[in-house]
């Protein structure tokens, strides 16, 4: 089996999980760390061992994260940028506002200790405007220069950087500039080579796939064994979901069909919409696997499967306790990479707003440490760690067969299959909205039986 087919991810936005002020000055004070030397001229926060970045707060979560049973940690933004962390102004420095190097290193060791994968957001479709490459790309532009890193362009009598989707704080950087794949190269090796895993790559539908590919290519020849997770939102975006995978050379697509279809079906009794999204969901791993096939050295993608992340309301907000319940065993229990959003697990609540805050409800501190956590989410982080017990014992669901067996408005039952040479082993899961209740069965032996009608109630 792959690695990807052992992987569970504990999604954590830093900015926010480490308590920071997403909208404060960072510190101009100088540090007596180690800095990249695409870094050295910029001041960062003083961190040392009596003074650590916040940062080093998420190593009291670490364990947490494998008694859930993650085998990673998907980190958010943590380099160096004015706001929310996606508008970087610099790829090769820690966000001061999280801390230093040296405190990612100590963060990177401690999961080395535990076994714990690392992957990094990286922001590679656009830059903060403070971000020294857009004044460059201005004046580039005003000296009469066809081609910059950043695209720029005439507005009020000005040569201005471009903003991404009408965002002002944001420089669409110009994927046909050679310099800029140089540039994410270095950036993604740089990184790779203190120890992380891999990359998830932010806002990848708006960036040619040729241009992922080349990258990809170049990374891999040093890095084979490097994982790439692409930010895809609509399944109709370059061609859809498994042709962008396939012509961009990454592992994994964030899989938003299947989580919009997870959390409205629940939310409006309507399991028809899942029943339609399992279908594709399905033809998506399958041609995933004939892509490997076709192209010699390819890992068999595999879709990434959520019901949370740092950009929608949370699930315990959108459907309540029982279904957010109900929305986990659906994710858990279906073929794909599993992510699960810090805090999901503990049934934490928080809405997607509009204006300057927009997000700042699903993107809370956390507690110092999990004995500081509240003990009304302790029920829901018992079932997470029994679903999760169930996907380590069977490996196989990441790319096992799926068809849908039953769905009248309320209910749906759905099979998972493993096909091997002597046996056939399957994984059926019955969701009910009408009373609430989950039936998952392994080879028709129960492994997991939830709801007030058989005696075991859910939270109202």
């Amino acid at each position: 089996m792959d690695t990807l087919d052992y992987a569970l991810w504990w999604q954590i936005y830093p900015l926010g999980a480490c308590g920071t002020d997403m909208f404060s000055p960072q510190s101009d004070e100088p540090s007596d760390g180690e800095t990249p030397d695409a870094a050295r001229s910029a001041p960062t926060p003083k961190c040392s061992v009596d003074n650590p970045g916040k940062l080093r707060r998420l190593e009291a979560w670490l364990d947490y994260a494998i008694e859930l049973g993650c085998s990673g940690i998907l980190l958010g933004p943590i380099f160096e940028s004015t706001a929310h962390g996606y508008d970087t102004t610099n790829h090769l420095r820690i966000d001061p506002r999280l801390g230093s190097l040296d405190d990612f290193d100590h963060l990177m060791a401690e999961c080395s200790k535990r076994g714990l994968k690392v992957m990094l957001d990286g922001v590679f479709n656009h830059v903060g405007t403070q971000h020294p490459l857009v004044a460059e790309s201005i004046e580039q532009a005003r000296a009469g220069a066809e081609q910059a890193p950043v695209k720029t362009h005439i507005h009020d009598g000005d040569i201005v950087s471009v903003p991404w989707e009408g965002n002002l704080d944001l420089a669409e950087l110009d994927h046909s500039d050679p310099h800029v794949a140089d540039m994410v190269v270095d950036i993604m090796e740089y990184w790779l080579d203190r120890g992380i895993t891999g990359w998830r790559l932010d806002a990848a539908y708006s960036v040619p796939t040729e241009f992922w590919r080349t990258v990809i290519d170049r990374v891999r020849a040093h890095y084979p064994d490097a994982v790439f997770l692409g930010e895809i939102i609509h399944g109709e975006e370059q061609g859809g979901y498994i042709e962008f995978a396939a012509q961009s050379h990454m592992d994994s697509i964030t899989q938003y069909e299947v989580w919009q279809a997870i959390w409205s079906s629940i939310k409006n009794t309507n399991m028809w919409e899942l029943n339609h999204a399992l279908g594709r969901h399905q033809n998506f791993v399958e041609q995933g696997a004939v892509v490997a096939n076709n192209q010699p050295g390819r890992r068999p993608i595999l879709p990434l499967t959520f019901i949370g992340n740092h950009d929608v309301s949370r699930i315990a907000s959108v459907v309540g306790d029982n279904g957010a319940v109900l929305a986990a065993v659906a994710q858990l229990t279906l073929p794909g990479m599993p992510s699960i959003y810090y805090g999901d697990e503990q049934g934490f609540r928080g809405e997607k707003q509009d204006g300057l805050y927009a997000d700042a409800d699903i993107r809370p501190p956390l507690p110092d440490s999990p004995a500081d956590l509240l003990p009304t989410g302790e029920w829901l982080h018992e079932i997470y760690q029994r679903l999760i017990g169930i996907r380590r014992d069977h490996p196989w669901i990441a790319r096992g067969d799926l068809v849908v067996e039953n769905v009248e408005d309320h209910t749906i039952t759905f099979a998972v299959t493993e096909h091997q040479e002597r046996q056939n082993r399957t994984l059926r899961t019955m969701i009910s909205r009408d009373p609430d209740r989950v039936v998952v069965t392994v080879d028709d032996e129960q492994v997991f039986l939830l709801g007030a009608t058989v005696g075991v109630a859910l939270r109202g």
